[in-house]
């Protein structure tokens, strides 16, 4: 994939002058007495004095608490280094800053389930269970989970736990039951907040029976309390061990004025978890501090969120991205939840969504975007979103197409951001900036405050080449640790062990000539025939633009002291991978990227394997296709289809 010469898309001087980004310069230029012409500047400034960068966020996006005097000690160490050690913050606060009869939330559970609160009903929720909490003797560090659908009630216990100094850890109620225990066992909740089941795709989704089996498997879970969604939870709670109804749970409990007890700035917040394809999931810890600070950077200065927007974003409570998307309410935005699948009522369900509700900012997966360009739905044909400012895409890369696919179908005066980070950050290493151009293929810039660069193998950086993707300076959002890793050796292997002191984030990517990023998948996925290194992104992008392709996977196989590279697809109803096909598709790889990624086999299979969130399970499919165990199947939203896998006869020749 080639940097593109001329960007598809830039704001107008008025779009540009009314941005988060615009106004924070100008505070920076008078505070550091210096001039700061375009993005580079700034983000070298926030980089070599990050003390300053961090210091000056934290006054801009008018964060209530005590700040200290001290914003980063040891900042040439990465692990030892410490942001804001004198600081008093809570992120339930921060969050809940507003108190009026304006929205702070809708819902939607598919197009079965509609609801709103406001900030007065919301805030009145969480009293309620902060106050249920307490009296059942919840205390800071207590962890509180959510086996919970991406619904109001979900918000509201996260910030009555947060509120209070628990810890909060979640999935979401479509992992199944091994994989809800492998998560919450290791990290001991005492309250578990479930739904009496949920819907997807139309129909109702019972969960009855998993309950029973994840609350008799967690002895440290004191109280399941039931969340209403299918409208049965006195009957649903009758059947689980420790079962009470979130209405017995806080009935007792007048609305009342909030309490926030104030932590340390790495006080830990959330526990989110890897996605366990190798083993058990690492279980990753993320501060009040470094969490709220780095979303509202991210939210303000790149996503361009002003108070009172609709902000979306597709994601289950499994995925880091729901952790982002609640962060919103820090800046006074009004968050649009939605359950259930996103391709429900024929893949137009968001976009009624979008325009019932004016959204400014509508997030999902790369994924998405290529399902809805193969079944050519055109929401800017049907649907009014005249608000619509910017489309955020994460999960995997975005192929250029599918930034063509955005301007032509959805709008063409928006800001189409790629995102890229992680649960390991619960934030982005690279992403967009509404301030900034769209170059085709590519996320627009690295993050500010984030000393990323590109390291070949040698370590060095480089800069139109292909390599590691490294943080070299401490930023406020590393992991406070991993849960159960007492020396900090898991933390230190996972991060880093191939360069000392600079974190290794394990995606192999370029950084462009104009300062912007290409993403080419994980670098331990990354292909290796001949011993020259492709990234697997560059394969994807050209069999997404087959109509017959509704999904592939690639990995290397060893062959003959070498590896080949062999792909995998799910072809569409009625279609055939014959010769033709075949042809095509090597020919479009062979053209559109080199002959060296061109697969010597190419085989259909009926299912892709992935994981919940989405993911598809490139080094599982390369355990299977060696002979290799795949030791976490329940990482998976769909594990049976690994067995397609297994002892294929074209693998054999």
């Amino acid at each position: 994939m080639h940097a593109a010469d001329h960007p598809i898309w830039q704001p107008s001087p008025a779009r540009l002058s009314a941005t988060h980004l615009t106004a924070f310069t100008r505070l920076a230029e008078t505070l550091d007495n210096q001039r700061y012409p375009d993005y580079s500047s700034l983000w070298h400034a926030s980089i070599t004095r990050p003390e300053r960068f961090w210091s000056q966020l934290w006054d801009y996006a008018g964060v209530i608490g005590d700040k200290g005097s001290v914003a980063l000690e040891d900042k040439d160490g990465m692990r030892a280094a410490r942001f804001f050690p004198q600081a008093a913050l809570n992120y339930a606060e921060n969050l809940l800053r507003r108190r009026d009869d304006t929205l702070a939330m809708v819902f939607w559970g598919e197009d079965k389930v509609k609801r709103e609160l406001t900030w007065w009903e919301l805030s009145d929720l969480v009293s309620r269970l902060q106050q249920a909490m307490l009296a059942h003797g919840i205390a800071e560090g207590d962890r509180v989970a959510g086996y919970m659908p991406n619904m109001p009630e979900t918000v509201a216990a996260m910030l009555a736990a947060s509120s209070i100094g628990a810890v909060w850890t979640s999935c979401s109620p479509d992992f199944g039951t091994d994989g809800a225990l492998d998560r919450f066992g290791q990290t001991a909740p005492r309250l578990l907040f479930c739904p009496d089941g949920y819907w997807y795709n139309g129909k109702q989704v019972d969960i009855s029976e998993k309950m029973q089996i994840i609350a008799s498997g967690l002895p440290s879970v004191e109280k399941v309390i039931v969340v209403p969604y299918l409208e049965r939870a006195d009957a649903f709670a009758e059947t689980v061990p420790k079962a009470v109804t979130l209405e017995r749970f806080v009935d007792s409990f007048v609305a009342s004025e909030l309490l926030f007890r104030r932590v340390g700035f790495n006080h830990p917040l959330f526990i989110l978890y890897s996605s366990g394809t190798t083993g058990k999931p690492k279980c990753i810890v993320h501060g009040h501090g470094g969490t709220l600070l780095q979303h509202l950077k991210e939210h303000q200065l790149h996503a361009d969120v002003h108070a009172g927007d609709r902000l979306f974003y597709f994601t289950t409570c499994g995925w880091m991205m729901w952790n982002w998307l609640v962060s919103g309410l820090a800046r006074g935005a009004t968050l649009m939840l939605f359950d259930g699948s996103p391709f429900a009522k024929g893949g137009h369900i968001l976009w009624q969504y979008a325009e019932a509700y004016r959204c400014a900012q509508f997030g999902t997966s790369a994924k998405y975007i290529d399902g809805l360009r193969k079944i050519d739905l055109q929401p800017k044909r049907d649907y009014d979103l005249s608000c619509l400012r910017a489309v955020f895409s994460t999960g995997s890369p975005l192929v250029a197409e599918s930034f063509d696919w955005v301007y032509d179908a959805i709008k063409d005066d928006i800001n189409l951001a790629s995102i890229s980070g992680g649960t390991d950050i619960v934030s982005c290493f690279a992403l967009g900036c509404a301030s900034l151009p769209v170059y085709r293929g590519e996320l627009q810039c690295r993050g500010l405050g984030m000393a990323v660069e590109i390291w070949n193998d040698a370590g060095q950086p480089v800069v139109g080449e292909k390599g590691e993707l490294v943080c070299t300076k401490p930023f406020p959002s590393m992991p406070v640790g991993f849960w159960g890793d007492a020396d900090g050796e898991k933390y230190r292997k996972a991060y880093f062990e191939r360069f000392d002191n600079v974190w290794c984030h394990g995606d192999y990517a370029e950084l462009t000539e104009h300062d912007g990023m290409i993403i080419y998948g994980r670098s331990d996925a990354v292909l290796n025939p001949g011993g020259v290194r492709i990234g697997t992104a560059e394969i994807y992008r050209q069999v997404e633009t087959f109509d017959a392709v509704l999904d592939s996977i690639v990995v290397g196989q060893r062959w003959l002291d070498d590896e080949r590279v062999v792909l995998f697809v799910k072809l569409r109803d009625g279609c055939e991978l014959d010769k033709t096909l075949q042809a095509a598709i090597r020919d479009k790889i062979k053209n559109g990227a080199s002959p060296r990624h061109v697969p010597a086999k190419i085989i259909a299979v009926a299912d892709i394997p992935k994981t919940i969130s989405g993911k598809i399970v490139e080094l599982a499919v390369k355990n299977v296709i060696h002979g290799l165990p795949v030791t976490n199947l329940t990482a998976l939203a769909n594990p049976e289809a690994l067995q397609l896998f297994v002892d294929l006869p074209e693998l054999q020749s």
